[in-house]
């Protein structure tokens, strides 16, 4: 049986000239602005068009481009390795949101290919409507328009995973091997955050994200680890959930902390962290009196991480319609987004 495996993430401009179609797309995602149509589209070029100078400026630092789609390729080649040394006739794609490869594109490789079965795998930890939900419902359009109708698996979240928990902790650890003797630091769990709103409808990112960091904070096993949960990336002027990454580097220098600042719901290096955590949030520590500011880097192709996909990948394609790295649904019935039925 061959398997297909569909790497899901949000994508990035691949020029300068792509920033605006990019952002078209980002905010023109019915998940991202649930507007009817005809309000959505108008007003997403709106603001793609306002943003775009702006967003420019940020990709020219990190060479004109994203590099997320060359991070989730060699994602899917690590995977590929460890799913054939299990035996498996598998084969990793890579699909995006936003920009190319889209799941039009990537839906008639598929089927070329000849695939027997498929798994789709977002490289969100973490399950929102905004991210996950999003991909799955363009990824079904795309494969019911190219007539690609074959048993597929859904793996919605893996927050607590043990292979991916063990990756951070272990990055972790290595980055306070960087630390300066006598500063006391303060570990920052960032994740994306998200508006409120978003999460009053039963959306259980922000849960999941805090479902992370417990874990996480338990596996360092650091006796009296000074530690907080903040969000990044906030855009728009609605209130967003907090608190804020930026304003708890704020808050570190008031208390005259070092920080360490991880990333915890991204898993691919890409603008959020090559500019706005490793260039903008390292210049805020400074101007906020931060004794020292270290970054964690993502899992990327972290070997532990890996083979925690490899196993996910391999209960899905022994499982029903829908999977969690739990193997059961982990949210609380109180999030009506949740896709994993009882």
């Amino acid at each position: 049986m061959r398997l297909a495996v569909v790497l899901f993430n949000l994508g990035g401009p691949d020029s300068l000239d792509a920033v605006e179609p990019f952002l078209r797309n980002l905010f023109g995602d019915p998940a991202i602005l649930s507007l009817p149509g005809v309000v959505r589209i108008p007003l997403a070029r709106f603001i793609a068009s306002r943003r775009a100078p702006f967003a420019r400026d940020i990709y020219r630092k990190i060479g004109g481009r994203s590099p997320l789609i060359d991070e989730t390729k060699a994602q899917a080649e690590a995977l590929d390795k460890v799913l054939a040394n299990r035996g498996l006739d598998a084969k990793c794609f890579v699909a995006m949101r936003c920009w190319h490869p889209f799941s039009d594109e990537v839906a008639r490789v598929v089927k070329a290919w000849g695939a027997d079965a498929i798994v789709l795998l977002p490289l969100y930890p973490q399950f929102s409507t905004t991210t996950s939900a999003s991909s799955f419902a363009d990824w079904a359009r795309a494969a019911r328009d190219v007539g690609l109708i074959v048993p597929t698996a859904r793996l919605c979240c893996y927050p607590k995973m043990e292979g991916f928990v063990a990756a951070v902790a272990e990055l972790i650890h290595q980055t306070f091997t960087r630390a300066k003797l006598g500063v006391d630091y303060r570990l920052l769990l960032s994740a994306h955050g998200l508006p409120k709103r978003t999460i009053a409808k039963g959306d259980p990112y922000q849960w999941q994200v805090e479902q992370t960091a417990a874990t996480l904070v338990d596996a360092l096993g650091i006796k009296g680890l000074d530690w907080q949960v903040c969000y990044q990336s906030r855009v728009g002027p609605l209130e967003w959930i907090g608190p804020a990454t930026d304003a708890e580097i704020r808050r570190a220098g008031k208390d005259g902390k070092g920080v360490i600042v991880a990333p915890i719901a991204f898993v691919s290096e890409h603008a959020e962290t090559l500019v706005e955590l490793d260039m903008e949030y390292a210049h805020l520590a400074q101007a906020s009196g931060v004794v020292d500011y270290l970054r964690v880097p993502t899992v990327s192709t972290h070997p532990k991480f890996i083979a925690a996909l490899a196993d996910l990948v391999m209960s899905a394609n022994k499982g029903g319609m829908i999977a969690s790295g739990s193997g059961v649904r982990l949210c609380p019935d109180s999030f009506a987004t949740c896709p994993y039925r009882k």
